[in-house]
């Protein structure tokens, strides 16, 4: 039953991913339409992350109430409902109005998730789990240029994704029992046993519990940064890709949004390859090479051969697919578990500020520049981050 249920972990990550691509790829289409200005979908986005934001801080108190169940099942209503508001618009304010529930329904489900998983289930099937989101950020795109080129409505494409959402609901109000029942069996077999990679992964701090402040631990604060850019980058990328691909690279609206959901694609089939390896191969290596593999994405952005610059796109997807979970997974090996729990809600909180703030300040230079520049700030976002977290194994070495 424990193995089964984790379908219904996975579709409820799926719903977390959808709406998070929709944006910026509908966005060339819905400024005209509702007369916003170029800018503008990076204050959405701020918003939106900000209820992230809010909604992962509170989610552990939250589910110690309700449960994960119940916290999972409202916020995939709020986030329905949300994207139904969305379809139905008239104008910006009703956008930055329901841009909240939106925010507040994703990060309690992404919190909530991604505690229950760690607690009742192994390791390889937190790379799983995010990868079925990629699956979600995938068909987002996909969506919404199937509607924008059949039916040349923005509109189709979020009730569409909306009626999706409410179709999940229905599944976790039907399943609602089992989430205690799998918890109880869970916890009945015994604590998860450790992959083989992180039984030879170094204990780098065992004195790290005797920390009264988790941010004075060695090697925390440049984590957090590192998680601050890959956020900033993975949203930025995602967001502005596609108005990059019209704007810059003259490429119709529907025909970047389908390469964008390629985007995505990288991220979730690198994603899913991730959770095999992570059997064999350090996490601490696997990052190493995903961040390689986006910097050389990221060069193939700036060159102006016909074509490579999509295949960098795919890349810098591929390349960013192993680091989130990885750095998410390392957490207790490198500060110890006693401090875990903690530095997971300041990790996300970090994360969730690169979404909202990173992204709308790439939207306001290039607003007043060119977005041109977006695959230079890319770059620099995956340098920045890589630096920090080759930063965080020196320290710790």
């Amino acid at each position: 039953m424990a193995t089964m249920f984790l379908v219904v972990i996975y579709l409820a990550f799926i719903s977390l991913g959808i709406p998070d691509s929709l944006l910026g790829s509908a966005w060339p289409v819905i400024r005209p339409d509702i007369g916003a200005s170029f800018g503008f979908a990076g204050i959405l986005s701020m918003i939106v992350a900000g209820g992230t934001i809010v909604s992962s801080l509170a989610s552990g108190r939250l589910v110690q109430r309700a449960g994960t169940g119940k916290i999972t099942l409202i916020s995939c209503c709020l986030t329905a409902g949300a994207l139904l508001g969305f379809s139905m618009a008239p104008s910006m304010i009703w956008l930055i109005l329901l841009a909240v529930p939106l925010g507040l329904g994703g990060g309690a489900i992404d919190a909530a998730l991604n505690h229950y998983v760690s607690e009742n289930y192994k390791a390889h099937h937190m790379n799983w789990l995010h990868c079925f989101w990629g699956v979600g950020a995938t068909l987002g795109p996909i969506i919404m240029s199937f509607y924008i080129a059949e039916h040349n409505s923005w509109r189709d494409g979020y009730s569409t994704v909306s009626m999706i959402q409410f179709t999940l609901a229905i599944v976790l109000l039907v399943t609602l029992p089992l989430w205690k029942r799998v918890a109880a069996i869970k916890e009945a077999e015994g604590p998860n046993s450790e992959n083989p990679q992180d039984q030879v992964g170094e204990l780098i701090q065992p004195a790290a519990s005797s920390k009264a402040n988790v941010l004075q631990i060695n090697g925390v604060k440049p984590t957090l940064i590192a998680f601050l850019f890959y956020c900033g980058v993975e949203s930025t990328a995602g967001l502005w890709g596609a108005s990059y691909l019209v704007g810059a690279r003259n490429m119709t609206a529907e025909t970047a949004a389908g390469w964008i959901s390629l985007y995505y694609g990288g991220i979730t089939v690198g994603r899913l390859i991730t959770g095999f390896i992570t059997m064999k191969i350090h996490n601490r290596v696997l990052i190493r090479c995903g961040q390689i593999i986006a910097i050389a994405g990221g060069v193939m952005l700036l060159l102006p051969l016909p074509q490579v610059f999509l295949v960098g796109l795919i890349l810098i997807g591929i390349g960013l697919a192993p680091i989130y979970p990885g750095l998410l997974h390392e957490t207790p090996a490198r500060f110890g578990r006693e401090n875990s729990a903690k530095l997971m809600g300041f990790q996300m909180a970090v994360a969730y500020t690169g979404s909202t703030f990173l992204p709308p300040l790439f939207g306001l230079l290039a607003s007043q520049m060119t977005i041109n520049l977006f695959p230079f700030i890319v770059l620099a976002f995956i340098v920045l981050m890589m630096l920090s977290t080759e930063q965080v194994n020196r320290i710790l070495k």
